[in-house]
């Protein structure tokens, strides 16, 4: 017989998955009254969301310092930031191409109404030139992006006084020491916090349905569906051929581990804080600490797989709405454009919207066109950051395992 003690705990993931279950019957129960999810459903996500958020910032900055330490060479840190640029850029490529394909075969514009009202009182979100996006990049203090949570500028900062340790030498082990002990005490509060994950997912998928009701949905059911099978498909063709084929990992024991990060980027749809899910589910894939530390904040600023499939399918959308064909030369320039802008909007807030602007002015569509599928853009979201942060995942797997190779063969 076996005592209390003995008995399998219900895992985080289950958890999670029984709370986004509920929720979705708790806004499904809300839909005639979503003021009263507004109201007392809702803070309950966004308190443990600002929790998430508040760890995240310690998390990545210690996290990132203490792995650039650990390597002990700047040049190794340039051959894993260089490899994991390469595989955001290409995978980013391929979702946007896999977007246009299925949306051009499924023909996605047709038989939506278009609604005149709809595009009433749209204003263009104007984007960023490249080069103030890299300018932006290196904070002119080291304090004003850790509390405006500005994930590339950290990344910056994190790696210079990684460096500064390493240059220091023997005067800089004291500094290391307490850069390990910090990312220690981070990733503890970290792991208290996720506990109350399952409340978390609860409070923040039940406003969505509530609000969100089917007569919201149904007009656009096609556009959704097509979305969310590009995403299905391009998280397991090309993030399952890439763990097995380059990290040499099974695909199932890879979305297994996956499931608890998932689960909560689906249902918060934020990137950034999934990333401490995210950290833990790389970790029992066998990642290295110093490896999933850069590529993972890295993936959660610039890497849009599922951004780019959005991107991909929209602009047909938006076409066929407008009676218009692009042209297989103006396919390439999306396909161009949503690759490049998925690094040239990074860390910029609102940045799904900003790319589709680009996107949209490229092959001269209407950008009016955006706030057609404005009022689904939440639904769509949750589907855009479960393949973000998936991507994320599957590069630290496929870098760790090179670097892995490539130390075997220098020793």
């Amino acid at each position: 017989m076996k005592t209390t003690g003995e008995k399998r705990k219900v895992s985080l993931t289950v958890w999670i998955f029984i709370a986004l279950i509920l929720g979705v019957f708790a806004g499904i129960l809300l839909q005639g009254s979503p003021k009263i999810a507004e109201t007392y459903i809702a803070p309950l996500g966004t308190i443990f969301l600002n929790l998430v958020k508040m760890v995240v910032v310690p998390v990545v900055l210690f996290s990132i310092m203490q792995g650039v330490i650990s390597l002990q060479d700047i040049r190794k840190v340039g051959s894993i930031g260089g490899k994991t640029v390469a595989f955001y850029i290409c995978t980013t490529a391929f979702a946007v191409t896999l977007g246009l394909v299925f949306a051009n075969m499924l023909n996605v514009g047709s038989g939506y109404k278009l609604d005149s009202g709809m595009l009433e009182g749209f204003e263009a979100v104007e984007s960023p030139s490249f080069i103030d996006t890299i300018v932006n990049i290196f904070p002119s203090n080291a304090v004003q992006p850790l509390a405006d949570a500005t994930m590339l500028q950290i990344i910056v900062i994190a790696l210079f006084f990684g460096f500064g340790v390493i240059i220091a030498g023997e005067k800089g082990k004291l500094a290391g020491s307490v850069i390990e002990s910090f990312s220690e005490v981070s990733i503890k509060v970290m792991g208290i916090i996720i506990k109350f994950s399952p409340i978390g997912v609860f409070g923040l998928i039940t406003p969505v349905i509530a609000t969100n009701g089917v007569s919201v949905l149904l007009p656009l059911l096609k556009l959704i569906g097509v979305a969310y099978l590009v995403s299905i498909i391009h998280m397991v063709v090309v993030y399952s051929s890439a763990v097995r084929a380059i990290g040499k990992i099974s695909p199932i024991r890879f979305f297994k581990e996956m499931s608890e990060a998932m689960l909560f980027a689906f249902s918060s749809a934020s990137s950034v804080g999934t990333l401490p899910f995210n950290m833990e589910c790389t970790k029992r894939l066998g990642v290295k600490k110093e490896v999933s530390s850069f590529v993972l904040p890295l993936g959660a600023t610039i890497n849009m797989d599922g951004t780019a499939i959005y991107q991909g399918v929209c602009v047909v959308f938006i076409a066929q709405i407008f009676g218009m064909d692009l042209t297989m030369s103006q396919q390439l320039t999306v396909i161009l454009t949503a690759t490049l802008a998925s690094i040239g909007t990074a860390g910029v807030p609102g940045s799904g919207v900003i790319m589709l602007s680009m996107v949209l002015q490229s092959v001269g569509l209407p950008l009016e066109g955006i706030a057609l599928v404005a009022g689904i853009d939440r639904i769509l979201d949750m589907a855009r950051t479960t393949v973000n942060i998936t991507g994320d995942a599957a590069c630290s797997v496929c870098v760790n395992a090179m670097e892995l190779k490539k130390e075997q063969q220098a020793g």
